[in-house]
């Protein structure tokens, strides 16, 4: 059977390569895809990105199953959008894509159905969002109210950061971000201390198939300092995510906000990411949501699936009232997966495009590198976006798995190329 990946970045990758294994896929389409995929000749990219157009050409192409990756075509009703036509495509509606692509969504639906988050206020004016702030002090954190690619959201440390932070969202706008009324608007949250770790489940309408836990590394630099970012790195299991923090995440966060949907009038299905900060009780809070998987994080995750995807997804969007996931069991790798994110000059604000990148390893069955911004003319791959290519292994324990990704990295170059030397050191027992 044929089938559509949509998106271009590392997450895409990863999951047009998992499915590309399986065994009743014939063909795997990628929109539009990257570097990496136009590298592949078993993967094809199609250079598409309007809704509707994609649709067309889905339905003339006989495609037999979509998966979407980014949260844009989510916002935009891609799902909505192919299912009007009868197609089977796994994601969230634009409805349902609100716990995204608006913070402010997101928190209200929390706060109304009793899940645990930060304390928070909601903010178009400037100056009852710098009152607000001079009120609680400093930590504080600041989100931009709509998709900003990772890159709306500032810890800030003292007051005149979080100043900076409400000026440089609400007054400039620089990151150029709408909430779903037009304009722009913050959300003003509590520091919550503690551990990160990313919750990923897969939804059908009704059923709930939680994925391995994954571990992100935000920050740009080492040791966890310098600005937030999409992601420059992660590991698989997460072991802040004991047995007790997995069941806790499921029954006071994961299950009440399916539940919370279909009260609200909205059936939940796609891929659901809670963005977990576990306190030093174990007590887990959401931090955000997703509507889609998490980019670092699917290519650990892709790694160390041992499942068929396709079939999982098949299951996930039989037709009726909901799906077939609760017939689904998923078999993972023992192993521990890690993968460093390889940045651009001038990452997170201003990454330069164009550079060429040199000493790209074949992949082998443990060492996989994926590409996110990377565009291939001619027989040039070069940069063309903030996070360039994802290197991803799979090791014994941590560890072993770090030793192994830094060994294929230092084999890569392109000009102004930054990466974090440290990924999974939470994870390194000694």
């Amino acid at each position: 059977m044929k089938v559509l990946v949509i998106g271009g970045g590392g997450r895409e990758h990863a999951l047009a390569w998992k499915l590309n294994t399986c065994a009743r896929v014939s063909q795997v389409y990628v929109a539009p895809g990257n570097g990496g995929t136009a590298l592949d000749d078993q993967l094809i990219n199609i250079a598409i990105t309007d809704v509707q157009a994609l649709r067309k050409w889905a339905q003339t192409e006989g495609i037999a199953l979509t998966v979407v990756g980014p949260e844009g075509p989510l916002a935009a009703g891609v799902v909505d959008e192919f299912r009007s036509h009868g197609m089977r495509i796994f994601g969230a509606t634009k409805a349902a894509a609100q716990l995204e692509s608006s913070k402010a969504f997101s928190k209200a639906f929390m706060q109304r159905h009793a899940i645990p988050t930060a304390e928070f206020e909601t903010f178009t004016d400037p100056a009852a969002a710098h009152a607000y702030v001079d009120q609680k002090g400093a930590p504080i954190v600041v989100k931009a109210d709509g998709l900003a690619a990772g890159k709306g959201v500032v810890v800030a440390q003292t007051l005149a950061e979080a100043h900076e932070a409400i000026d440089f969202m609400l007054l400039d706008n620089t990151l150029g971000v709408s909430h779903n009324e037009g304009g722009a608007r913050v959300v003003i949250e509590e520091f919550l201390a503690g551990e990160e770790a990313s919750f990923i489940v897969m939804c059908d309408g009704k059923n709930v198939v939680p994925l391995a836990t994954s571990q992100d590394h935000k920050r740009l630099l080492d040791g966890d300092h310098g600005p937030n970012t999409g992601g420059m790195g992660a590991y698989s299991p997460a072991p802040v995510v004991t047995a007790d923090v997995h069941a806790r995440a499921m029954r006071e966060i994961i299950l009440p906000t399916i539940k919370g949907m279909e009260k609200d009038g909205i059936t939940y299905t796609g891929f659901l990411y809670a963005g977990l900060m576990i306190d030093a009780k174990g007590k887990p809070k959401t931090l955000e949501f997703n509507c889609r998987l998490g980019d670092p994080e699917t290519q650990p995750l892709m790694m160390r699936l041992k499942s068929d995807l396709f079939e999982v997804l098949w299951a996930a969007t039989e037709p009726g009232p909901h799906g077939k996931l609760d017939q689904v069991s998923l078999d993972w790798d023992r192993r521990i997966a890690l993968g460093v994110v390889l940045a651009a000059h001038g990452y997170p604000m201003a990454p330069r495009k164009g550079d060429a990148i040199t000493g790209l390893p074949k992949n082998t069955d443990d060492a996989v590198v994926f590409h996110a911004g990377t565009v291939k003319q001619d027989d040039v791959v070069s940069t063309s976006g903030g996070r360039v290519l994802c290197v991803t292994v799979l090791a014994d324990n941590v560890k072993l798995a770090q030793q192994h990704a830094y060994e294929v990295t230092r084999g890569i170059q392109f000009d102004g190329m930054q990466y974090r030397r440290d990924i999974g050191y939470r994870g390194v027992k000694g």
